[in-house]
């Protein structure tokens, strides 16, 4: 209840409304109490006449006089008698409006009647960047609020003169719906009620010099308007029933590195189209009935989405979004999403999301220069913008935006019940000089390339997402050898759970594009991912950066003829299941997708009527099955005690030989790769226990598309000391190939 306020508008507060900069509106507009007098300010613009009438029965209590001209300025007194027993809770606004003929009268609550929703403890939090459930509070909320229902909205705004919300229900008049400012946070309120879900909505701000934005989407909104509209959508994230609790409690033992972790990248936009319906991507129910039977019954444990915060241009993938709580509208609404995630849980599949804290685009409708100023990116273009991609830089020590881009990570794990966010281009967020020539960047507070900020930030990310989501996981796209990516905070590590093996791809990548004729050159490329391997916990990646921007398909980089290009395929993907290391492909990679990856295109699923493409598939089935059932290829993943070489220089026959080892009770298994269209026959490999060895895998099966050449599914050791092993087994390697075997166990 406000107990005081003028008695009378001055010329001024008459301008400023009528032209929306004044700095308090409602110091002077809705109910004020001066003396034993109660004055209601209204402020309509095209409304004709408005009267106060009682809630209930909509009985006229008195008519509201025009002030200031006919700008749609309003003010009622009721006397002193009136007043003593008038509440500010039961009068509503009837409104008259007279347009193309026809009159309008329609009855409305006073927005500017109603008391602040924000409490103190939200100030608090909000001022020392420690509000983890910032999503909560800031925003569009549909509540009720002192008994009426309708949506409260709250932005971060602190250099701006003035912030409106703006819609179709006021027809995005900035000058209706002005926000009240709380305090000293920068934060900006308002409860506007009746309105509903699904009314598409936008800030409106003047900034520090009065003159006026580009009206911005909300930060916090939970859903946007179909593209190539740029709005936030009043959205609820409440009501949602989750059927998933078991797989929660379930994947606490599920994603630690010494279990089974096999990963599926995808484009949502791509994967599949309709074809019908013009080529339109599946929505998130599509997905749900057609990706996770899929990926379930090729043996994948993870499903990886490219990023699905709301993004304006697709040709960015995701990767420049502007609305970071909104999952993209282009595939269906929040709660679609959600039972798309629902569906995965159910089905026992993980579900990672792209996150991308490292950079965000220049739109004008996002959090570019949001109030006027600088204030999500750094005011310098050496420390806040990315010459590889045009974007802005997060400034990362500014604890407001810290905490906003932590909530948001918070978010998805809370709201969406994702299993783990894998961090985009963590090496730019790391280093100051990232693609910066001298003179472009400033050095630390210690004269180094290092970004403090971003190294803290990423610390804090880590610790505050495992101690509140035990059991997820968070992976880091690193492409340096920046020390300690998956090292605990305390020790000056990132904190990571897993980090992207960027060497390890690139060096086999240019290994196995080369003439087999070759390759002896380049033997140590395939090798020397082992001398670091357990320096972090690493997930070898296939991604999709490696099947775009002209560098050809997965298969279409090997050598060779047609047959040949698929053995040498076949052959790497076995080379790379058997290597330690969680796995990860891009989709397409798995039926052998002849073109590189198009972003506004289905990939080309007829493919699998083709014998060598069914083949490649069926062996991406097979050695993920084998990976889930055969502890040693993935219990010590990170130790250096899970490996040990059998053959590391045997590069004129461009030949590779190594044992997996589990933990106790469990059996070894030998790996060995042929990168020669050469069948080596009767050809000895060591093995440390005698025995029986099963042969799991070969990847020139006939089943895959190979000759067919093999060892008859199992070979018997021989007392033969082979490279330092007491006893060797006498092998048909066949040409381009992978075999994998696995010690029987004695009975």
């Amino acid at each position: 209840m406000k107990s005081t306020g003028p008695t009378s508008l001055t010329s001024d507060d008459i301008n400023r409304l009528n032209s929306g900069t004044h700095h308090n509106p409602f110091a002077v507009l809705g109910p004020h109490r001066v003396s034993d007098s109660l004055f209601v300010r209204a402020f309509y613009p095209g409304v004709q006449s408005i009267e106060l009438v009682k809630r209930g029965d909509n009985q006229v209590l008195c008519s509201m006089s025009a002030i200031g001209g006919e700008q749609g300025l309003f003010e009622a007194r009721v006397d002193a008698k009136k007043a003593s027993s008038f509440r500010e809770d039961q009068y509503l606004l009837q409104l008259n409006k007279s347009e193309n003929g026809n009159n309008h009268r329609w009855v409305s609550e006073d927005p500017y009647r109603f008391t602040p929703v924000l409490g103190e403890m939200d100030e608090h939090l909000i001022s020392e960047g420690s509000h983890f459930n910032l999503w909560e509070t800031l925003g569009s909320h549909l509540i009720e609020h002192e008994g009426v229902a309708g949506v409260h909205f709250a932005c971060w705004a602190p250099n701006a003169a003035r912030v409106s919300v703006v819609g179709d229900f006021n027809q995005w008049d900035g000058r209706c719906h002005c926000m009240r400012r709380r305090g000293n946070t920068g934060v900006w309120e308002i409860f506007i009620p009746g309105l509903v879900a699904g009314e598409a909505y936008k800030y409106e701000l003047l900034n520090e010099h009065g003159q006026l934005l580009p009206a911005k989407a909300d930060p916090y909104g939970f859903q946007s308007e179909h593209p190539p509209k740029t709005a936030s959508v009043i959205a609820s994230i409440d009501g949602f029933e989750w059927t998933d609790q078991a797989w929660l409690e379930k994947r606490k033992s599920l994603q630690f590195v010494d279990k089974p972790i096999s990963i599926y990248e995808l484009h949502t936009g791509s994967w599949k189209q309709v074809t019908e319906d013009n080529n339109r991507p599946l929505s998130y129910l599509e997905l749900s009935e057609q990706l996770i039977p899929y990926v379930k019954d090729l043996g994948f444990t993870h499903i990886e989405l490219m990023p699905v915060s709301e993004y304006p241009f697709g040709g960015s993938w995701g990767y420049q979004p502007v609305g970071l709580f909104a999952p993209t509208i282009r595939h269906g609404s929040l709660n679609e999403f959600r039972a798309f995630i629902n569906a995965c849980h159910e089905a026992e599949l993980g579900v990672i999301l792209d996150w991308v804290p490292g950079h965000f685009p220049e739109d004008e409708h996002g959090l570019a220069r949001f109030d006027g100023t600088a204030l999500y990116e750094h005011a310098d273009k050496r420390e806040g913008f990315h010459p590889d991609w045009n974007t802005l830089v997060f400034n990362y020590g500014r604890r407001e935006v810290a905490n906003y881009l932590l909530a948001n990570a918070l978010y998805w794990y809370e709201e969406h019940h994702i299993d783990g966010l894998r961090v985009d281009a963590v090496a730019s967020m790391l280093y100051k000089d990232y693609s910066r020539e001298d003179g472009e960047w400033i050095p630390n507070e210690h004269g180094g390339r290092e970004n403090l900020e971003a190294i803290r930030f990423l610390q804090r990310v880590n610790e505050v997402c495992y101690s509140r989501f035990p059991g997820t996981v968070t992976i880091a796209e690193e492409s340096t050898a920046f020390p300690g990516v998956t090292g605990m905070t305390d020790q000056g590590g990132l904190g990571f759970g897993y980090k992207w093996n960027m060497g390890w791809m690139n060096d086999t990548l240019k290994y196995v594009s080369n003439d087999p004729i070759y390759r002896k050159y380049d033997h140590s490329k395939m090798s020397f991912g082992l001398h670091y391997a357990f320096s972090e916990n690493y997930i070898l990646p296939l991604s999709h950066d490696e099947v775009v921007h002209g560098k050809g398909s997965m298969v279409s980089k090997m050598p060779g003829s047609r047959d040949q290009q698929f053995a040498n395929l076949r052959a790497y993907l076995g080379f790379m299941w058997g290597h330690p290391g969680k796995k990860l492909i891009f989709m397409g990679i798995e039926f052998g997708q002849n073109d590189e990856w198009n972003h506004e295109q289905s990939l080309d699923w007829h493919l699998l009527d083709d014998a060598l493409h069914k083949g490649v598939q069926s062996l991406v089935r097979d050695a993920n099955n084998l990976l889930r059932s055969t502890p040693a290829l993935y219990q010590q993943d990170n130790s250096p005690d899970g490996f040990a070489w059998v053959e590391e220089f045997a590069g004129e026959e461009s030949l590779f030989a190594w044992l997996r080892l589990g933990v106790q009770d469990t059996q070894p298994v030998l790996v060995v790769s042929n990168f020669t269209p050469v069948e080596r026959s009767s050809r000895r490999i060591g093995v440390p226990t005698a025995g029986k060895w099963i042969e799991k895998l070969n990847t020139d099966a006939a089943l895959y598309g190979g000759s067919g050449v093999g060892n008859l599914g199992s070979v018997h050791s021989d007392a033969v000391a082979v490279a330092g092993k007491p006893h060797s087994l006498c092998l048909t390697v066949p040409p381009l190939s992978t075999l994998i075997f696995e010690l029987e166990k004695s009975t």
